[in-house]
C-alpha cells in the first residue's frame, strides 16, 4: 500500500476528502429542506472551506486547534418564523445548488487526475 501512496500522493486523498465533505454538506442541507415545516427545527450546515482547511492541515501535520477560526458547523440560530424554525427555503435551494456544482467540479478534477495518470502509464499514446 505505501507504493500506491507514493504513486498517487496526497492530492488524490485531498480530492477524496473534499468529495466526502461535499456529500456531508449535501446531506445536512437536504435534512434542512425536509424539515422546513417542522416547528423548533434549527438548520444545520457546515462551512465547507473550514472543513477542507482542517483536512489539509491534518494531512500536513498542523494542529488547527492552535489557529484562530470559527467553528466547523454554522447556522443561523435566530428563528425566521413564529414556530421557531429558521430554515429559509430559498437559501437552502441555493446552497444545495452550490454544493452540487462543487461536487461536479471535484469529480471533474478527479477524472482529469486519473486521465493524466493513464497518459503517463501509456507514455502519452
Amino acid at each position: 500500500m505505501p507504493y500506491l501512496d507514493n504513486l498517487f500522493g496526497s492530492h488524490i486523498n485531498r480530492l477524496d476528502r473534499s468529495m466526502d465533505r461535499a456529500t456531508q454538506r449535501q446531506s445536512m442541507l437536504m435534512e434542512n429542506l425536509a424539515n422546513v415545516n417542522t416547528p423548533n427545527y434549527k438548520r444545520k450546515d457546515m462551512d465547507f472551506n473550514i472543513a477542507l482547511q482542517d483536512e489539509i492541515a491534518r494531512q500536513n501535520g498542523v494542529d488547527r486547534s492552535q489557529l484562530a477560526r470559527g467553528g466547523g458547523s454554522v447556522g443561523n440560530a435566530s428563528s425566521l418564523r413564529s414556530d421557531r424554525n429558521n430554515v429559509d427555503l430559498e437559501f437552502e435551494v441555493l446552497s444545495i445548488t452550490e454544493t452540487e456544482q462543487r461536487y461536479d467540479l471535484l469529480t471533474d478534477m478527479t477524472g482529469k487526475y486519473f486521465q493524466g495518470l493513464k497518459n503517463a502509464i501509456r507514455e502519452g499514446r
